[in-house]
């Protein structure tokens, strides 16, 4: 081999790798070129600069390095590092340390209505579910806790339903007053936003969240006072139930619940138009309002989101009104307007938030085997909703028919979906099926419950959902810490593996050779 040779291992070392970029930039290889070595008096903290005039590399010490960095300036520094390079794990540690700090919350005596210290199992599922935004309960939320403790459940709604990877965006501007490259590459996809936008994109989240929320509270205000509560308890309700509905959370903290306005337009249409903003994402909101002239202008996320989820949501209130209208303990003794409101409103909530106006448990098994599905797959990408999301199946099923028509591309409004998009629709949808199996399969050795009761409990928690059957209350310690994992990981785990496949793609120079197996 000759001297000019090199093999690829010695381009693994960065030095190799400088001289032969070096004869790039400064002109050939005799031209002098900086000496990178590093100086034996360089100083702790020390920047090292090239002077073109020596050609010589030399130090130089910031001000700023003679002072010892504070424990505040270090703490900033170390979540700046982890923001630009593994923005996913921040996002993880985000959620999770949020989760503790409302679990310790909810530990203090004031959060409980009977002024004693709450089970830690009970603090913590409560805080996950609040975080996590799916309202799921061991106790009940009305009476358990105080006041105080549900404003620290709304708090935590509020916080979770912004998303992983936007809170995690969020921080890392409040700390190091930028966004790294790499972040940037994660919250752009998992907004479905352009690299250069992202922190415009974080701004209309948090602004399209509030307004959304204050909308809410203002049209559900009335609504209490109607009921003749007092003018503090009904803005106290409308405030809870606003923060609920929009962020998909679940959580009712009247003491009746829903059921006795089953039927009820009034409160119901609000709940289901809040839940469906909630669900169909904030990047389609966006992109909806800033094409709302030129709807053939929608990216093709846009009009995915909405074909597939308003697709679900009329299949989804057809098969509940169908399975359900003879059953007398659902709907079988309400009117037919009353029926359409209950079909329509299980429909949209059974995708992200969870909140009933019926009875779940007396449903039959087969409405619960289409519950099931609409919650596994759940609502729009980025949105305060659970599950696989809907652009996912809805790439399934375009590469499904394509296949079946002989197709080579995956098509869809005018418009070529690439195939590593259906390399992360296949992975995200593996890995929720993966997690509920690991989940049925556990909650089924700890309590011996039914099947279709465990299953319904396990996509409810991984879906982010908080739909029950009535079990979690009852449910042993061990299964309770079962579904406060599914419920951390359905709300992480989907995301953030999405959006990390986005960014570690590569491409290899040599490929292996192609060979097609045998499938089916």
């Amino acid at each position: 081999m000759s001297d000019n040779t090199s093999t690829i291992h010695d381009f693994e070392r960065p030095s190799h790798v400088i001289s032969h970029v070096s004869p790039l930039i400064y002109g050939g290889s005799d031209t002098p070129k900086p000496n990178f070595a590093p100086c034996a008096h360089a100083s702790v903290g020390a920047v090292r600069e090239y002077d073109p005039r020596s050609q010589r590399a030399h130090s130089v010490v910031p001000a700023s390095a003679g002072h010892a960095p504070t424990l505040a300036q270090r703490a900033r520094d170390r979540v700046d590092h982890i923001a630009r390079d593994s923005p996913a794990r921040l996002a993880l540690a985000v959620f999770a340390t949020i989760i503790v700090l409302l679990t310790l919350l909810l530990q203090l005596p004031i959060a409980t209505s009977a002024g004693h210290r709450a089970s830690l199992v009970d603090s913590f599922f409560t805080a996950t579910s609040a975080v996590c935004v799916t309202g799921l309960v061991t106790v009940d939320t009305a009476t358990y806790w105080s006041p105080i403790g549900q404003f620290f459940i709304a708090m935590g709604m509020m916080v979770g339903g912004l998303g992983v990877m936007t809170l995690a965006s969020i921080l890392g501007v409040a700390v190091s007053r930028r966004i790294g490259l790499t972040q940037r590459l994660l919250v752009s996809d998992e907004t479905k936003s352009r690299l250069g936008e992202v922190g415009s994109v974080l701004r209309a989240v948090v602004v399209v969240a509030l307004t959304g929320q204050a909308i809410l509270f203002a049209v559900l205000t009335p609504f209490f006072l109607k009921e003749g509560e007092p003018l503090l308890a009904a803005f106290w309700h409308a405030f809870f139930m606003a923060v609920s509905i929009f962020n998909n959370g679940g959580f009712v903290i009247m003491s009746e619940g829903l059921s006795p306005h089953a039927g009820d337009w009034t409160l119901s249409l609000p709940i289901i138009l809040g839940t469906i903003v909630g669900a169909i994402g904030f990047p389609v909101l966006l992109d909806m309002w800033r094409n709302r002239r030129q709807m053939s202008k929608w990216n093709l996320t846009t009009k995915l989101t909405l074909v597939t989820y308003f697709a679900l949501f009329f299949l989804g209130a057809l098969a509940i009104g169908v399975l359900e209208s003879g059953n007398p303990a659902t709907l079988g003794d309400l009117s037919f307007g009353e029926k359409l409101d209950a079909a329509f409103f299980h429909s949209a909530t059974a995708r992200s938030s969870g909140l009933s106006t019926i009875d779940v448990g007396k449903m039959n098994e087969s409405t619960w085997f289409v519950l099931d599905a609409l919650m596994f797959i759940g609502g729009g990408s980025a949105s305060a909703a659970g599950g696989i999301k809907v652009t996912t199946l809805s790439v399934l099923v375009l590469a499904i028919i394509a296949e079946a028509r002989g197709d080579r591309d995956t098509e869809a409004f005018g418009r070529r979906i690439p195939p590593d998009v259906l390399r992360v629709a296949i992975a995200a949808t593996f890995l929720g099926a993966t997690m509920v199996g690991v989940g049925t399969l556990l909650l089924l050795q700890i309590t011996h419950l039914p099947l279709s009761q465990v299953l319904f409990e396990v996509i409810s928690a991984f879906a982010t959902c908080g739909l029950t059957t009535g079990i979690t209350a009852s449910l042993p310690a061990a299964a309770k810490w079962v579904l406060i994992a599914l419920m951390f990981a359905g709300r992480t785990g989907t995301m953030t593996l999405a959006a990390a496949l986005a960014i570690r793609s590569r491409r290899r120079i040599i490929r292996l050779p192609e060979e097609r197996p045998t499938i089916g």
